[in-house]
């Protein structure tokens, strides 16, 4: 190690995670929350308005669940769901790839899949916002 020193500091950078973490889920889920319907078209899932819905609030729980330590690897599995989800959609659905010009690709859904799976397998480190 190089640094070894910063190692006490490492409940700091797993919270700092869980709060990057929670804020890309809060903004993403909201708009799915707000008008399903519209994202349910953008999916090409016209039939299928409850979806993003149960999406958004997936993220939601996920999202608030990371950052405030509550069940935290609950909630680190929940987004693990939702990213593979998201994945499977890009890669296998809509045939994006990569890392794409024209539109995202999916290497941002991989570091928030990979992200997740830390926390989930780490614990996400001591501090919590409701002390649980």
């Amino acid at each position: 190690m190089l640094w070894p020193q910063l190692s006490q500091y490492s409940d700091l950078g797993f919270f700092l995670l869980r709060l990057s973490v929670a804020l890309i889920f809060l903004y993403h889920a909201w708009p799915k929350m707000k008008n399903p319907k519209a994202f349910a078209g953008m999916m090409g899932g016209q039939n299928m308005v409850w979806f993003p819905f149960v999406l958004g609030l997936a993220e939601l729980v996920g999202a608030l669940g990371v950052l405030s330590g509550v069940w935290l690897q609950v909630s680190a599995l929940i987004l693990v769901f939702v990213m593979l989800g998201a994945m499977s959609m890009k890669i296998g659905k809509w045939k994006i790839p990569f890392s794409a010009m024209d539109k995202m690709g999916w290497e941002f859904d991989l570091i928030l899949l990979a992200a997740s799976l830390l926390l989930l397998f780490s614990g996400g480190g001591a501090m919590l916002i409701l002390g649980v």
